[in-house]
């Protein structure tokens, strides 16, 4: 379990490129915690799926294709949050590859941005860790403004 003072953290990383083609990478992040990973390519242009928290498990966000705008909100009280806290929302594309840690403790979300965007996410719970530690919010609960690009 994390430190109910974790912040979000980004990692960045690069490409590189040549006549064979490029490689992204994000080499200053590595899976020492993770225990499980899932991928997330949505059906239409710019849905929104939010909010999701979670009181003990914390995930990473990478964007392999395409992008998405992410945001998450740490959770005072995660069967009635408060509505005035300030949202992170922060931008990531698999133009400029970044990971971005959401510890515990953190509700998140996120819309797409483009077609066809494939979003990773890495956990650091398994599925049956998650599910009871499983809270959700609709996607307007902090406002919609919040979803505004």
């Amino acid at each position: 379990m994390q430190s109910r003072n974790a912040k979000i953290r980004v990692f960045s990383g690069g490409l590189a490129a040549d006549n064979r083609g490029k490689v992204s990478f994000v080499n200053s992040f590595n899976f020492k915690k993770v225990k499980r990973f899932y991928q997330i390519e949505n059906s239409a242009l710019n849905p929104i799926r939010a909010f999701h928290g979670h009181m003990k498990e914390s995930k990473y966000f990478f964007v392999s294709t395409g992008s998405v705008l992410l945001a998450a909100v740490k959770l005072n009280n995660p069967k009635n949050p408060n509505k005035k806290v300030v949202v992170y929302r922060k931008i990531i594309s698999a133009k400029k590859p970044t990971v971005v840690y959401i510890p515990a403790g953190y509700a998140n979300g996120f819309k797409t941005l483009k077609k066809k965007t494939v979003l990773l996410v890495f956990s650091t719970s398994s599925l049956a860790e998650s599910q009871d530690d499983d809270y959700r919010f609709p996607e307007d609960y902090w406002g919609k403004k919040v979803w505004k690009t």
